[in-house]
């Protein structure tokens, strides 16, 4: 298989995976900065902000692969956790990983990474409803996780309540456009589709 056909073959458009070191360092810092921008992009309700991480989250995974995109997210909470204001609206410290977010952003790059591991199995913009369908279990991921350790501080019930419901149809929303924006890209990479 030459270079060419292995980049066309590839799961994602920006072929990370080939690219030296250097360049997949560089992703890493540009993955940081778009998951620290979509922080910023928020509803503020309580206990838990909606935002669009998850969508950032799931998109890094899709476009970096399993592994990349996993280590992404997890250097971008690292950064969240020293003091970077890169977390929900700005937010910063170790603290928001036992309060109420903690589930959720320890769930990130648990979803990440699963988004990542099906784009690499054919589960990306080349095949729209199935990019679609990764990028939701990504958000169920997500609220899964962040529910379970909410209910741990404030009960099961309210926790499907204030971590659960308000969120489902932004999830839904946002694997829309998660899964749009990857067949965008892979339709930039490949020409027209047929």
């Amino acid at each position: 298989m030459t270079s060419a056909s292995a980049a066309k073959d590839a799961f994602s458009p920006l072929v990370l995976q080939s690219r030296p070191l250097v360049w997949q360092v560089f992703a890493v810092i540009l993955g940081t900065l778009l998951l620290a921008a979509s922080s910023y992009i928020e509803v503020p309700l309580v206990p838990v902000p909606v935002n669009m991480q998850t969508f950032a989250v799931t998109l890094v995974g899709a476009l970096y692969g399993w592994r990349l995109g996993a280590l992404t997210i997890v250097a971008w909470l690292v950064e969240g956790a020293l003091g970077l204001p890169v977390l929900s609206g700005g937010a910063a410290g170790a603290h928001h990983f036992v309060g109420p977010t903690g589930g959720y952003l320890f769930a990130f790059p648990v979803a990440g990474a699963a988004v990542g591991w099906l784009a690499e199995r054919g589960w990306n913009g080349k095949r729209v409803i199935f990019a679609f369908l990764s990028m939701l279990i990504g958000n169920a991921l997500c609220l899964l996780v962040g529910a379970a350790w909410l209910a741990v501080l404030i009960g099961g019930e309210q926790a499907i309540a204030s971590g659960v419901a308000p969120f489902v149809l932004g999830a839904v929303l946002k694997s829309v456009l998660g899964a749009a924006v990857l067949k965008l890209l892979a339709r930039d990479r490949t020409g027209p589709a047929r």
